[in-house]
């Protein structure tokens, strides 16, 4: 471990990092300094990583938990439609952390910075005796009055994912059997869990398009977040799920209970009128888009089975209060 908070705080600054521009006073002094674009808002995000509840030192790597703890953060910067900036990360670090475990964390982080553009402007960090808590703030922008939202959504509105869902919660599923899947399969699946891919191009584009009435992030599961995004927008939703893109296992139905309520995909979930569905690319940079249902006037939501048989869709992922 780090001798004294000091050397931690020199460490830091030492570590090499996208170039802010606009940063005006970094990391080492009480607080951060950054300028803000005129004509913009600021969107601002906080997640927590908890060791044995987001993460296992058994099965990720330190590297993957400052992945994941940044990825999380930049999604829901995607979620409304804005551009990730400025990051301040806080962690009280178990006092059986070592320093190569911190120094492959803050590494971890830095890599997807940098492909993101974003710049760790500050923090803190203390020393505890449970387990490793870490703290996330982002810091985006967005052009005024660009920002989409959870409500919004309309009956008769078209419902779109962006990728293929369950694949997270297959591989943690992977990392924790480490057996009865093929190679390429598993290996994928691990990819996905470890170091997701936050979608900040994809709500630019439905944002600065103006194409979708509602948007927002897939963390907890489809099933849930659905929800989530019906109740805020006063609507319900019908599912075909034969059009859910789940995990290529030889289960179907088990990998529809995968994409549905699986969580952690960090894809987008995103309602758009049917007249501007033609401006919807079937990949968008390479990344598959789905419609799999539309919004309905009837509040709840129900999926339409793969033999056409209707039935009640309960939220059934994450949820940290009933888990």
């Amino acid at each position: 471990m780090f001798r004294t908070e000091n050397e931690f705080v020199r460490w830091l600054q030492r570590l090499p990092q996208y170039p802010g521009r606009r940063v005006r006073l970094g990391i080492g002094d009480d607080a951060a300094l950054v300028q803000v674009a005129r004509g913009n808002e600021l969107i601002l995000t906080t997640d927590m990583s908890l060791e044995d509840v987001h993460f296992r030192r058994r099965l990720h790597p330190p590297r993957s938990v400052g992945h994941r703890a940044l990825a999380r953060s930049l999604s829901d910067i995607a979620a409304m439609g804005g551009i990730p900036r400025y990051v301040l990360v806080s962690l009280a670090i178990s006092r059986q952390t070592t320093r190569a475990w911190v120094e492959d964390f803050y590494r971890g982080m830095l890599a997807l910075a940098k492909r993101y553009g974003v710049v760790v402007i500050g923090g803190d960090a203390a020393v505890v005796p449970g387990r490793t808590m870490i703290d996330v703030v982002v810091a985006g922008e967005i052009p005024r009055g660009k920002a989409l939202r959870r409500a919004g959504a309309q009956p008769g509105d078209q419902l779109w994912v962006s990728g293929r869902l369950g694949l997270s919660a297959l591989g943690l599923r992977v990392l924790k059997s480490r057996a009865g899947r093929r190679a390429t399969e598993a290996a994928e699946a691990i990819q996905v869990h470890l170091y997701p891919e936050p979608q900040c191009a994809l709500g630019r584009f439905l944002s600065e398009r103006r194409l979708a009435s509602a948007l927002m992030d897939l963390s907890d599961g489809l099933s849930t977040d659905l929800a989530r995004l019906c109740e805020a927008s006063g609507v319900g939703a019908r599912l075909w799920a034969e059009r859910i893109p789940g995990p290529r296992i030889d289960d179907p139905d088990e990998s529809l209970r995968l994409a549905l309520h699986g969580g952690e995909d960090y894809q987008l979930l995103f309602t758009l009128p049917p007249s501007k569905a033609s401006h919807i690319p079937s990949r968008f940079r390479g990344l598959p888009l789905h419609q799999i249902g539309e919004i309905q006037e009837p509040k709840g939501l129900l999926l339409v089975g793969r033999h056409g048989k209707l039935r009640p869709l309960e939220p059934a992922g994450w949820d940290h209060f009933q888990k």
